[in-house]
C-alpha cells in the first residue's frame, strides 16, 4: 500500500503551536529535529488524511488536521491496526508502536472530535524512527509488513 506525505508539523513546545514545514529531518531513536516530543516510544505521530476527512464529514465540520496535533499527515495508507508494522516515508522508516489515542484537547478544537476519533484508529499512530533521513511534503509513503 503506497501513498503520499501531505503535511509535516513540528511542535516546538509541549502544548505549543504546530508549525507547518515543507521538510524535516528524522533522527533514529529520537524523532523529528526541533519537535518537543523526542525520544521514548512516541517519537513521531502520523495521521491518516482519509480517516480525518471521514471524521470531519461525520461531525459536519471543517477542522484543520493540524488540530489533531500529529507530526505527519499521510494519504493513501490505512493506518488502522498497524502496530508492529513499518511506515517508509521518503528515506525514513518508522516502526509503528500503536494507536495515538485522542485526548480532551480534541474537543477544544471541535466539540465531539475526541469521541469521533476513537473508532478504527482514526486518531492516528505513533512510532519510533528506525531509519533516519530528510522527509518532505510529497514524498512517497509505503506501509510495509
Amino acid at each position: 500500500m503506497t501513498g503520499r506525505l501531505e503535511r509535516i508539523w513540528i511542535k516546538r513546545a509541549r502544548r505549543g503551536p504546530m508549525d507547518p514545514v515543507e521538510q524535516a529531518m528524522l533522527v533514529v531513536d529520537e524523532g523529528l529535529v526541533g519537535n518537543a516530543n523526542r525520544g521514548g516510544r512516541r517519537q513521531v505521530t502520523v495521521l491518516d488524511a482519509e480517516a480525518w476527512e471521514r471524521v470531519a464529514a461525520e461531525l459536519d465540520v471543517d477542522v484543520d488536521p493540524a488540530a489533531r496535533r500529529a507530526n505527519l499527515l499521510v494519504r493513501g495508507v490505512d493506518l488502522a491496526a498497524t502496530r508492529g508494522r513499518y511506515l517508509r516515508i521518503g528515506r525514513g522508516l518508522i516502526e509503528i508502536g500503536g494507536e495515538t489515542r485522542p485526548c480532551n484537547r480534541m474537543d477544544e478544537a471541535c466539540p465531539g472530535l475526541q469521541d469521533a476519533l476513537h473508532p478504527e484508529w482514526r486518531g492516528g499512530v505513533y512510532g519510533i524512527v528506525t531509519v533516519g533521513g530528510e522527509i518532505e511534503v510529497g514524498d512517497e509513503v509505503e506501509l510495509l509488513v
